[in-house]
């Protein structure tokens, strides 16, 4: 496995989100079709958070607080542009269920509903240069978001290779996306809660991952604002 990702925050980002700490987590993999135990564990993961909360209490989950207070101080409306977990979880509580996608991305999926935190899948083959900046997007940067065409990521916090931005809390980029042939994985967290316990997660991830992609390799940094 190559160097692990190095990771710069931006000191306007460090100034407005002093507490601001980044885990990057990369790991060899092996992607494929979500299987029948995933969506299984997925159901029930769906079926417990919709059972324990309401749509309205959903933005007092301390990591999902957390976010959208980043956002505002980034100069977003969380609101408008609401953070991927708060976006599950609406969808969840909604009746809705979750959509499944690949093994990997579903299990970032899961990673982020069981932490409360913006996680970030890449293919890490896709990712141009050895580190990362996180910043705040700007007016008119261009942006294509998954799914969703493009995205106005002025406000937002967002991370950038040595091309451009590859992902925002509320929507990872087009171009560093996951696909079925994913062999190197690179993934974000973003702690915005003080409280946040990395080792739970980097577990939770561990867990998820070797059942799921067969992950190896796995290595992680954390970086502080």
């Amino acid at each position: 496995m190559e160097t692990l990702t190095k990771v710069v925050i931006d000191p306007c980002f460090a100034q407005r989100i002093p507490h601001y700490r980044a885990m990057i987590i990369e790991a060899d993999v092996v992607n494929s079709e979500t299987s029948d135990g995933q969506k299984l564990a997925m159901e029930e993961l769906a079926a417990g958070i919709a059972a324990r909360y309401e749509v309205g209490a959903i933005n007092s989950i301390p990591a999902i607080a957390a976010t959208r207070a980043a956002y505002k101080a980034c100069g977003k409306d969380p609101n408008r542009y609401r953070p991927s977990q708060e976006q599950m979880m609406r969808r969840i509580v909604r009746g809705l269920g979750l959509y499944n996608v690949n093994a990997i991305v579903d299990a970032g999926n899961q990673l982020s509903l069981l932490s409360g935190c913006s996680v970030g899948c890449f293919d890490a083959e896709k990712v141009v240069g050895t580190t990362l900046t996180l910043g705040i997007g700007r007016e008119g940067e261009p942006y294509e978001g998954i799914g969703r065409g493009t995205l106005n990521i002025a406000g937002l916090p967002v991370f950038r290779d040595s091309v451009g931005g590859i992902g925002t809390p509320t929507s990872d980029n087009e171009r560093t996306r996951i696909s079925l042939s994913t062999r190197r994985l690179l993934v974000t967290v973003h702690l915005f809660d003080p409280a946040a316990d990395p080792d739970g997660i980097l577990s939770v991830f561990t867990s998820l991952f070797t059942a799921y992609a067969a992950a190896g390799s796995i290595r992680h940094s954390i970086v502080s604002a």
